[in-house]
């Protein structure tokens, strides 16, 4: 039943994000986390929280729509820990010195490769930022349905890179935000929303 209403969600938010033509991504929406109009406006933002400004190290999914964090956290001299897409070489390791002068191209899916080891022993993580489609004010989180952001975040459980009071956010547009995630058992739940307009601490 979860399975199919979220199916059902992600469906209704591709659809409206399609037909709103808000979404700046020239490729196809469904399967995907949207890349967002005022994604940067919501990174931004993100940036002047005291939580962010407290971090030394950011871990960030390869999405778009998050692709300005990730330069932030460069410029910002943070370093970066970044999930290779589909998970298919692990995490990758971005120095910010590694990076300097370059943070545009390493903040980027196919740049970070350059730029990156990989993570073999994960580093206190101070942050987590991870892409949604949709997100609710309890904290519940959507992907794109191949269960990428629930195992990024396991694992760094796991590896006892970040505990309970770990921001764990996802930045989003407001039309993403809906008014009940169906849950599963597995699914991890986030504790801060940023859209273009506004920071929701869960």
């Amino acid at each position: 039943m979860d399975l199919k209403a979220k199916d059902k969600m992600r469906n209704d938010i591709w659809e409206t994000l399609e037909n709103m033509e808000v979404s700046q991504s020239k490729k196809w929406l469904h399967g995907r986390i949207p890349n967002f109009p005022g994604s940067q406006r919501a990174a931004a933002l993100l940036r002047a929280t005291d939580e962010w400004e407290d971090t030394e190290v950011i871990f960030s999914s390869p999405d778009t729509a998050q692709k300005m964090v990730r330069e932030y956290a460069l410029l910002d001299g943070k370093v970066l820990i970044m999930a290779s897409p589909n998970l298919e070489h692990g995490y990758l390791h971005i120095d910010p010195k590694a990076a300097e002068g370059n943070e545009k191209s390493a903040s980027t899916k196919e740049g970070a490769f350059k730029f990156s080891s990989q993570v073999k022993r994960f580093p206190r993580v101070d942050m987590v930022v991870e892409g949604s489609v949709a997100v609710d004010l309890e904290g519940g989180r959507l992907g794109k349905g191949k269960g990428y952001g629930d195992r990024e975040i396991t694992h760094l459980f796991c590896e006892n890179a970040i505990d309970d009071g770990t921001p764990i956010v996802t930045t989003v547009h407001e039309i993403q935000i809906v008014a009940r995630v169906p849950k599963e058992s597995h699914d991890r739940p986030i504790n801060m929303i940023v859209t273009p307009e506004r920071i929701i601490r869960l």
